[in-house]
């Protein structure tokens, strides 16, 4: 097995110093300024240390230097060092050494750093091969990284032995360091890796301060969009949650009302109930439709158009609801709500059910007819 391993060894050097971040040379020579060294190659160690049971089993390739070499050969590997060492490095260099390790087929990439390091590795890597990082960085909102240095050498491990075959695509994240330092979170989806996956030391993405919101759309618009069936038509319910849909799709979008698609093209835009029941009849079809924050209506709240009628022809399992964390959050505890005017539609949603947070996660939770 190959294993490339990379380390950005300026990740987090802004964090003690109060710099949220090291993006940037003037930002880095300012955290260096005020005291800040190195954390990244330290934590690296820590995972690449749980590897040592594999050091005659596996070949390692990484980059000279901080940037790999120093840690591997002090825990006794006999590393292959690709590149040329520099006094200086900076994403370019990870994304080199990168590409690569990718280009010598490696099984798996081990990278530390935060979320601009999983950035530059998603520029190259994509989803071609399995990566997993570990955390060294200030922001760490992409769930590409274990929750630990060392629980990404146990997942490194067991995946390099063959004891770990599962795989997530999971979401690769960044925030606005500039605006961030300005106290005002902005987060922003850029895509997927696959990384191999044990749910107690992996991290899920970061649950969505409201700023964050949008980008906890786009990744719940993208599970929704990859699972769309030809031939299906999908009433896409009203709302700021199901608008990234229609932009996924490029398709209009009907903020307030309800819009019709099929194999990914526009039916029929701000529909009543009747016109949705003339496009159903006789076709199969599913309802999207998110949750109202802070109220929790699915139904009956500004979606009248989807009537108990329409929901009886459809059929419960049809329905697909999508919420973000942060919605749910807001509830409080208390059940989604359906309020069609309908009481015998109404008591089909007495039940748990689930609901879509992001691309790889969904959440059971209670929904009530009232």
């Amino acid at each position: 097995m190959k294993l490339g391993f990379i380390v950005n060894p300026i990740a987090g050097m802004g964090g003690k110093v109060g710099l949220k971040g090291t993006d940037g040379m003037e930002i880095l020579e300012k955290a260096r300024r005020l005291g800040a060294y190195p954390e990244a190659p330290k934590k690296a160690k820590k995972a690449l240390k749980l590897l040592t049971p594999l050091i005659n089993d596996i070949e390692i390739l990484t980059y000279p230097g901080k940037m790999g070499e120093d840690e591997a050969i002090a825990l006794g590997f006999n590393p292959k060092v690709l590149g040329e060492k520099k006094d200086i490095v900076g994403p370019d260099d990870t994304e080199e050494a990168a590409r690569k390790m990718l280009d010598m087929d490696i099984d798996l990439l081990l990278f530390a750093g935060g979320d601009g390091t999983a950035r530059n590795i998603y520029n190259v890597v994509g989803d071609k091969v399995p990566v997993l990082g570990i955390p060294a960085g200030v922001k760490i909102h992409s769930a590409v990284y274990a929750n630990h240095p060392r629980s990404a050498g146990e997942v490194a491990l067991k995946y390099l032995k063959g004891e770990l075959t599962r795989i997530r695509e999971a979401e690769v994240m960044d925030i606005d360091e500039a605006a961030f330092r300005k106290e005002q979170v902005t987060a922003k989806l850029y895509g997927y890796m696959k990384v191999p996956f044990e749910q107690q030391l992996v991290q899920s993405l970061k649950a969505g301060r409201p700023e964050e919101e949008e980008s906890a759309r786009d990744s719940i618009a993208d599970r929704v969009v990859a699972e769309m069936k030809p031939d299906v038509l999908y009433i896409i319910g009203s709302g700021t949650s199901t608008r990234p849909i229609m932009e996924k799709l490029g398709l209009p979008n009907t903020l307030l009302g309800i819009d019709i698609v099929k194999n990914k093209k526009i039916v029929a835009s701000d529909v009543s109930e009747r016109e949705i029941l003339e496009h159903i009849e006789g076709r199969k079809a599913k309802i999207i439709v998110t949750v109202i924050g802070g109220q929790g209506y699915i139904f009956g709240r500004g979606n009248q158009q989807l009537s108990g009628n329409v929901i009886r022809k459809i059929g419960i399992d049809n329905i697909r609801i999508i919420a973000t964390k942060n919605k749910l959050v807001s509830l409080g505890g208390q059940p989604i709500l359906v309020d069609t005017g309908d009481d015998k539609v109404n008591n089909m949603f007495n039940r748990y059910m689930r609901v879509v947070t992001s691309y790889n996660e969904e959440i059971i939770y209670k929904v009530k007819g009232l």
